[in-house]
């Protein structure tokens, strides 16, 4: 194919040479055609392909590819969109659009397999920093895979087009250094059993929460989200008003979160609850570093508070509070108003306030910072935080602040319009500017943001498969990677949100024969949220698809589990999708089950013991209602089959 690359691209370069132009549009440098089609873009093979883009009002649009014709019609916006007839898989091609007297031609076009790879860190996580990456790196040389990074971007409202310029690229140890792993390990493994090219589209925000890759249309059909889709919708117009009504949202998440005291309003301008305040220190900066025993490893909310003193003249000017950094999250208030929230760990902040808020005299600022993993705070020093007025002048905050820690983990509610913690903002800003571009399938991993809301991560789970379906294709198959370990493992039973994260994936996978599950659980790490091994995850997800989406007879993630039922004395639990049978590895039985009654802290390790393609287990636990495999952030986990694959996590009913 590589020969066939080269002479077909030194017979476009002579005709371009003779005068035909490639990248003019509708006003004369505009491009005819939207972003995503670009020089070395994939499409998808084997069904029509939907092209799109911008041209004068009510013109005509022509297209040819491959020997293929289509015409389209700009609406009144300028908006046009054409479909062309199916194409086998092959290529290079030239995709030529003219209207009027515009012109623009993309060329070394594959048609192949298009796969978007979406999620958070662990999906952007890139190839330098998987294993072996310096090998890995210097030997990537593909004209056959191709990829493509969406920028990241968050929006309240849907985007026709991208926040950033977009480029396909062919596979070099330049382009592939900082491209999504997972996704360029899957298509590697994959093009061993389906030789076609390979298109990968990356659309990942480390930190992100599910909430935010789904549509306001398809969130509001769950009924959960109706008053955050409401401020969102009103921050469009009035991001400073939203402001306002969100905090009154918030202020009533904080009044009706277990072990409230009446009457304790941190942010309001007149409160008088002194109790658990304390000195900040002048620099501030990450709380873990303060040398306050009970914060060196703190993770959850801190309130800071602080006084500014102002003239009558500043108070009646426009201002803008300013504030440094606050890692990850914070709602800030003035006089006792929400003005602003945001989320993003190196991030300052600018809160627009409105007119007659501030007053001459002291005026107070509170901000309320969630921080979830590692170092959190309101950055340092006291001196980067301020009032900006419209004149030019500025108020610095002083140093005087103070500090209170809100003891346990229940975490509040995200501003809706956050980009990674928000309500379809990242639909919004990544998923919307892909229109309906051709697609093969989706990889999708993601979930530790979420971990929170294990059991109502299914419903979300399903509304996220649905609504892209609906955009990209009825059937459109998705594989989920199943939450890898990571943690301190335990030494007895105990709840675990990322434990029930990962039924809930294993139950939205096992629902729907176009939706696989990868499992993941042997490859994580204890000490790093981001598991080096990408190769191996790459493996699995490939095998997955070649169930899933390409119809191969073959077990697709290792043994799952069927039913668990009594047998004598002990609770025999059915695996099936089992290659050359069941082993155990590290003892004469498998490690990681546990027998539950049906109350909540009944659970017990188990003893197990390989009967064919069966599982014995025993303990201790009378009237045994579950059984549970895997149950932890980080599990030790023994059960696998013949073929190296492991049984993931899961909780079924005995029956």
């Amino acid at each position: 194919m590589r020969t066939a690359a080269r002479s077909w691209l030194a017979a476009v370069l002579a005709i371009v040479f003779c005068g035909v132009p490639t990248a003019r549009g509708a006003d004369g440098d505009a491009p005819l055609l939207h972003t995503t089609f670009r020089d070395r873009a994939v499409l998808q093979r084997d069904r029509p392909i939907r092209v799109w883009g911008q041209a004068q009002p009510g013109a005509e649009v022509r297209l040819t590819f491959a020997g293929k014709r289509a015409r389209g019609r700009a609406d009144a916006d300028g908006y046009w969109q054409a479909q062309l007839p199916a194409v086998k898989a092959g290529g290079p091609h030239m995709l030529a659009v003219a209207s009027g007297q515009s012109t623009q031609t993309i060329s070394d076009v594959l048609v192949g397999d298009v796969w978007l790879c979406s999620g958070q860190s662990n999906m952007e996580l890139q190839v330098w920093r998987s294993l072996d990456a310096r090998a890995e790196i210097a030997a990537a040389d593909s004209e056959t895979i191709r990829l493509l990074t969406v920028p990241t971007a968050g929006s309240p409202q849907p985007q026709r087009d991208f926040a950033g310029p977009l480029q396909w690229q062919r596979t070099t140890p330049e382009t592939l250094r900082d491209f999504s792993a997972t996704c360029y390990y899957f298509a590697r493994e994959l093009q061993k059993t389906i030789d076609v090219p390979m298109g990968l589209i990356t659309a990942a925000w480390g930190g992100s929460h599910i909430q935010a890759w789904i549509s306001a249309d398809a969130l509001r059909a769950t009924g959960r989200y109706d008053d955050g889709l409401a401020v969102l919708e009103r921050y469009v117009t009035d991001p400073v008003a939203a402001a306002a009504q969100w905090g009154e949202i918030w202020g009533r998440w904080w009044r009706e979160r277990d072990g409230a005291a009446d009457g304790d309003e941190p942010w309001r301008a007149d409160a008088t609850q002194a109790i658990g305040w304390r000195e900040a220190p002048r620099e501030l900066g990450a709380w873990e570093r303060w040398r306050v025993p009970g914060l060196a490893a703190f993770d959850g909310m801190l309130w800071y508070r602080t006084t500014v003193e102002l003239t009558a003249a500043q108070a009646a000017q426009a201002a803008v509070l300013v504030l440094g950094a606050a890692d990850e999250m914070d709602v800030t208030w003035v006089n006792g108003r929400a003005v602003g929230s945001s989320y993003g760990a190196g991030d300052s902040r600018e809160y627009a306030l409105p007119r007659g808020l501030l007053r001459g005299g002291d005026n107070s600022v509170v901000v309320n910072v969630l921080d979830t993993y590692r170092d959190g705070g309101l950055a340092g020093p006291a001196s980067a935080h301020a009032l900006r007025f419209a004149d030019g002048s500025s108020a610095p905050l002083g140093d005087a602040w103070q500090y209170r820690a809100v003891p346990g983990t229940d975490w509040p509610p995200s501003a809706p319009w956050q980009t990674a913690a928000g309500l379809s903002t990242l639909y919004n800003g990544m998923i919307a500017p892909l229109g309906r571009y051709g697609l093969r399938g989706v990889l999708w991993y993601q979930g530790e943001s979420n971990t929170s809301e294990g059991r109502r991560y299914a419903d979300l789970l399903r509304s996220l498969r649905s609504d892209w379906r609906t955009r990209f294709g009825d059937g459109l198959p998705m594989l989920i990677v199943q939450l890898a370990a990571y943690g301190t493992p335990k030494s007895q039973p105990h709840e675990s949100g990322w434990a029930q994260l990962r039924e809930s994936q294993r139950q939205v996978a096992a629902e729907d024969a176009r939706t696989g599950l990868a499992v993941a659980i042997d490859i994580g790490d204890r000490y790093d949220v981001h598991p080096p091994n990408k190769q191996e995850l790459g493996r699995r997800l490939a095998r997955v698809a070649r169930h899933v989406a390409y119809g191969e007879d073959l077990a697709p993630s290792g043994p799952v589990p069927l039913s668990a039922q009594p047998a004598g004395e002990a609770i025999a639990v059915a695996f099936d999708d089992i290659v050359d049978g069941l082993v155990a590895y590290g003892a004469d039985g498998p490690i990681g089950f546990e027998l539950c009654g049906a109350a909540a802290g009944s659970c017990r390790y188990a003893d197990a013991e390989i009967r064919g393609d069966m599982v014995l287990l025993r303990a201790p636990v009378a009237d045994v209602a579950r059984v549970r495999y895997g149950w932890a952030d980080n599990p030790v986990v023994t059960l696998f089959d013949g073929n190296g694959l492991p049984a993931g996590p899961f909780e079924i009913p005995v029956q």
